[in-house]
């Protein structure tokens, strides 16, 4: 297997506190793998931190490495995450733009994109594919949608970027639970065909049975990692964090 992206000895600061302590992990092409852990534990900032795509109140890298396909993206810019490697980020509370419609959420996506205008429309119709109810609100403002809704916007509009690599925060938050597994489900469809998914999930035991290997966090240490079924298994991982 082909290792997309590889986080060495993380070590990552908001301010003077120290949120990762030294973390290590990989993802490699094809796979779905998932971080979980406590509120708090580090998760989203791994993800910006990867991204790129800082808060206000910026992430810094003290030490450590982030390598994508073997070649350090720590000095790449956040812009040319998206257009050059093909990572997307579906960030925690969606944060798309509620006074555009669907159709324009979905279009500023495509900014950076160099194929042809037939390669971006069959894009949109994928994604309308994939999310009916997008299709069928496509001019409406998305600030309308509810809370599933506006979940599937934010995923297309990752897809809409033409990535390769999604990473998501949270995208059972909110969510009643029939939308929560057909969201689920449509990912799982879209890494079947091909797409890489690094997750972060509150729900540890839907996390862990969607993902092919995961990493527990603890208060910005990984404490156990494996595959799926090894850490549905393990007593102190069911008793932290599955309920058993």
């Amino acid at each position: 297997m082909n290792t997309l992206l590889e986080v060495k000895d993380l070590c990552v600061k908001y301010g003077n506190i120290e949120a990762l302590h030294g973390i290590s992990f990989n993802v490699n092409e094809g796979e779905i793998v998932t971080l979980i852990g406590a509120n708090g534990a580090g998760k989203t900032t791994t993800l910006l931190s990867v991204s790129r795509l800082p808060p206000p109140e910026a992430p810094k890298v003290i030490s450590g490495e982030i390598s994508w396909k073997g070649e350090s993206i720590l000095d790449v810019p956040p812009h040319e995450i998206i257009s050059k490697l093909h990572m997307a980020l579906v960030p925690e509370g969606r944060h798309i733009f509620g006074n555009l419609t669907v159709e324009e959420n979905l279009k500023l996506a495509t900014y950076a994109r160099k194929d042809s205008a037939k390669d971006i429309n069959g894009d949109y119709d994928r994604v309308f594919s994939l999310f009916p109810r997008l299709a069928e609100r496509r001019k409406q403002r998305s600030e309308s949608l509810s809370g599933g809704e506006q979940q599937m916007l934010a995923v297309g509009r990752a897809l809409m970027s033409k990535c390769t690599f999604i990473m998501l925060d949270e995208p059972s938050m909110g969510l009643a639970p029939l939308l929560m597994y057909d969201m689920f489900r449509t990912l799982k469809k879209l890494n079947q065909e091909g797409l890489t998914i690094l997750l972060i999930e509150q729900n540890a035991n839907l996390a862990l049975k969607f993902a092919h290997r995961g990493y527990v966090l603890d208060t910005g240490e990984i404490v156990a990692q494996g595959t799926s079924a090894e850490l549905l298994a393990n007593p102190e991982v069911k008793k932290a964090y599955l309920g058993g």
